[in-house]
């Protein structure tokens, strides 16, 4: 963000507002690229650990769902984990779907009949 003010407030709300540069009294033509292209990493950086982590937020769901599905397969069937997991595994190959998929319909399904 170029400006002409450097009031501390309003360089806060220009961060709190996502800016990742704020350059004051600086618009002079050979300072416009260089200023451009480090906005831009930034951004591209920013957003790049954004998506990282919603991957490994969703990773994790789904562990949790998969860690409840095995626990209630070993209860219903009195199998061990590695039982349970290859339950999970096999029904999810044989239906062309996802693991988490799997365990969140297992999880639904029991608790419907609950």
């Amino acid at each position: 963000m170029f400006a002409d003010d450097a009031d501390s407030n309003i360089i806060q709300q220009a961060i709190e507002a996502g800016v990742s540069a704020y350059v004051v009294d600086g618009l002079a033509d050979k300072r416009i690229k260089p200023l451009l292209e480090v906005a831009i990493a930034r951004f591209r950086k920013h957003q790049s650990l954004k998506d990282e982590l919603s991957r490994i937020k969703t990773s994790l769901e789904e562990r949790k769902l998969i860690e409840r599905a095995k626990g209630l397969l070993m209860k219903s069937k009195g199998c061990d984990e590695e039982t349970a997991y290859q339950l999970l595994r096999k029904t999810a190959m044989s239906n062309n779907q996802r693991l988490a998929d799997v365990a969140r319909n297992l999880i639904t399904s029991i608790e419907l009949l609950a």
